[in-house]
C-alpha cells in the first residue's frame, strides 16, 4: 500500500476548471479523475487536505465514486461538513459515504517526524487577506501539510503545499513528501 497527498480537487468549479486550462468543469473533472487513478491504485491510501468540490456532495460524488484508493478527508473551507460552516455537523455522515474518514486536521509521523495535516497553511493565503486565521493551526514548530493556496508557493519554510495546482494535478506520494520535508 502506498501512501499519496493531495488538495484543493475543486470538482465541478467552474472558475477553477478555467483557471486550470478547461473549457469546462466535466472536462477539468475528468483530467483530475485520469490522473488520480493513473497515480493512485485501488489498495492505496491517501489524504485530501480539502476543497473536494464547489457546492453541495450531491453534485460531485458520482466522480468521487470513481477515484482509487482509501481517501481520508482534512476538511477546507468548501467542504459542508467543514467546522467553519453552521450547519457541518449535517453533514458528516453522507460525506462519511465517500471517505474512510473526515476531519478537521490530523498528525501522521512521516520519516520519523511529526507532521501536521490541515487545509490551511500556517499563514497565507490566495487572496491577500488572511481568511480564516480563528480555523488555522498555531505555528508550534511542526511540519505542515496543506492545500488552500493553490499556486501561490509549494513549499514556504516547514509549511509543505501539496495541492494540485503546484503537483501537476496529481496526488503526491509518500517519499517525495518525505524529501521536500528533509530537504
Amino acid at each position: 500500500m502506498d501512501v499519496w497527498f493531495t488538495s484543493d480537487t475543486h470538482f465541478d468549479h467552474q472558475l477553477v476548471a478555467g483557471l486550470r486550462g478547461f473549457a469546462t468543469p466535466a472536462e477539468h473533472d475528468a483530467h483530475v479523475v485520469e490522473r488520480w487513478n493513473a497515480t493512485v491504485q485501488p489498495g492505496d491510501q491517501v489524504w485530501h487536505l480539502g476543497d473536494v468540490g464547489m457546492g453541495r456532495l450531491a453534485r460531485f460524488a458520482d466522480t468521487l465514486r470513481q477515484l482509487n484508493g482509501e481517501i481520508h478527508l482534512i476538511t477546507g473551507n468548501h467542504d459542508e461538513p467543514w467546522p467553519g460552516l453552521r450547519q457541518a455537523h449535517r453533514h458528516q455522515r453522507a460525506w462519511l459515504e465517500h471517505f474512510a474518514t473526515v476531519q478537521a486536521f490530523a498528525r501522521r509521523r512521516i520519516e520519523g517526524r511529526n507532521v501536521l495535516l490541515s487545509h490551511f497553511p500556517y499563514e497565507g493565503d490566495h487572496v491577500g487577506a488572511d481568511r480564516g486565521s480563528q480555523y488555522r493551526l498555531p505555528d508550534e514548530g511542526l511540519s505542515l501539510l496543506h492545500g488552500h493556496v493553490h499556486g501561490l508557493w509549494r513549499k514556504r519554510g516547514r509549511q509543505l503545499n501539496v495541492g494540485l495546482d503546484v503537483h501537476d494535478l496529481r496526488p503526491v506520494h509518500l517519499d517525495a513528501v518525505a524529501a521536500e520535508l528533509a530537504g
